[in-house]
């Protein structure tokens, strides 16, 4: 496991096929789960095996999370581990805590895991003796809350070089995501040995706002996901453990639209990024380097400047999004700049973002297109949706 840039040759993905979980989303709760629309679930399914595919014909492993969740499972402390933490929300009360305790028990290492991401309703489990929670609870609540963002992969984990940092997200509707790739980073096979870098007990930090901009140089997004306090702590730990010697705090807008760095900004080559034009010119950079615990900051500076300074280039190319406002903002919406980076000068993009695509082609970046209709309901692209587990070192 080793990642230390954003477009060096990908080997290895963590990605979540959509399934039962996306199904529960309705009119009255896909806004408090996230999503802006109710997709239609075996067509982003369908959308979903087809960026698998993309992927794998270009060489690259996919590993799906849910197969390593339920393989996690056959583990006793990590059954037990995830298994606590969904019965320990003070919401259930002692009576319904007990019956799905007991129904949890009884099911095997895939149908547990399946719960886990899809959740339980209220008409899926008739837990001995009622009590008073469940009697009351209306017959669409459910008693474990599904997991339809963590398609999001991107979010739950950040690997820098080979450590992995498990984040600390925070929606409460997404919160419990991290336990799961938590139990699978300490406890799956695949992963022994793995050092982790940061944890879901500390402060806000999403892996959209994330950016391995070069060997030893990151940029993290402060906005609507990831907090000052949480970039802060995560820049001691990637400095002080000598993974990093540049850190950029990049303020975003805490708004829908630009809800991480990567919704506005993503590589797709070692010396050009994909960018909003909107805020090309006014996104500014606090840089931080250090020493062991020693942070230094220094004043804020426009980010293309502060970034092609750390990375020791003389500059960063910006390939704008759209051609005109109107197109850049569409295509922003439509996750335009949400690029994965298979190689240097080879990304995966959503085929609706007609005008971006194009721009990246004038470029000499080649672009993988696929279909995201259904998918990008939950306002991510391509590189949401991946986690980067393996790339070739840059240099």
């Amino acid at each position: 496991m080793y990642v230390d840039s954003e477009v060096s040759r990908l080997r290895t993905v963590l990605l979540h096929r959509p399934s039962a979980e996306l199904a529960r989303l309705t009119p009255r709760n896909n806004d408090s789960l996230l999503f802006d629309g109710i997709p239609w679930v075996s067509r982003a399914q369908e959308e979903h095996d087809a960026f698998a595919e993309a992927l794998r014909s270009r060489g690259v492993e996919v590993l799906y999370l849910g197969e390593l969740l339920a393989e996690t499972l056959t583990v006793p402390e990590a059954r037990a581990e995830l298994t606590a933490g969904v019965l320990s929300a003070r919401r259930l009360g002692d009576s319904l805590r007990a019956g799905v305790a007991g129904y949890l028990a009884d099911q095997d290492p895939d149908r547990l895991g399946e719960i886990l991401i899809a959740g339980l309703a209220h008409e899926e489990i008739k837990p001995g003796g009622g009590g008073l929670v469940y009697e009351m609870m209306d017959r669409h609540d459910f008693v474990i809350d599904p997991l339809p963002n963590l398609l999001f992969t991107r979010d739950s984990s950040v690997w820098v070089r080979d450590r992995v940092a498990v984040t600390s997200l925070a929606m409460r509707a997404r919160r419990r995501e991290t336990t799961l790739t938590h139990a699978i980073y300490r406890h799956h096979p695949r992963f022994v040995g793995a050092e982790l870098l940061f944890d879901p007990t500390l402060e806000h930090v999403e892996g959209g706002d994330v950016l391995v901009l070069a060997p030893e140089v990151l940029a993290i997004g402060v906005g609507e996901r990831t907090t000052p306090a949480g970039a802060e702590r995560l820049a001691q730990r990637v400095i002080a453990a000598g993974l990093a010697h540049t850190v950029l705090a990049v303020p975003i807008a805490q708004e829908r639209a630009t809800m991480h760095l990567d919704t506005v900004c993503t590589m797709v080559d070692v010396d050009a990024v994909v960018m909003y034009p909107n805020l090309a010119d006014s996104l500014q950079a606090w840089t931080v380097t250090g020493v062991g615990d020693e942070l230094r900051v220094r004043p804020p500076r426009p980010f293309l400047e502060a970034a092609a300074e750390a990375m020791g280039i003389d500059r960063l190319r910006v390939i704008d999004t759209g051609l005109d406002p109107v197109t850049a903002e569409r295509e922003q919406w439509d996750d335009g700049n949400n690029t994965l980076a298979i190689a240097p000068r080879l990304c995966v993009a959503y085929e609706r973002n007609v005008e971006t695509n194009a721009q990246l082609e004038r470029a000499g970046i080649e672009v993988v297109r696929i279909s995201g209709s259904e998918l990008g309901s939950g306002r991510g692209g391509p590189r949401c949706m991946s986690c980067p587990i393996q790339r070739d070192p840059l240099h």
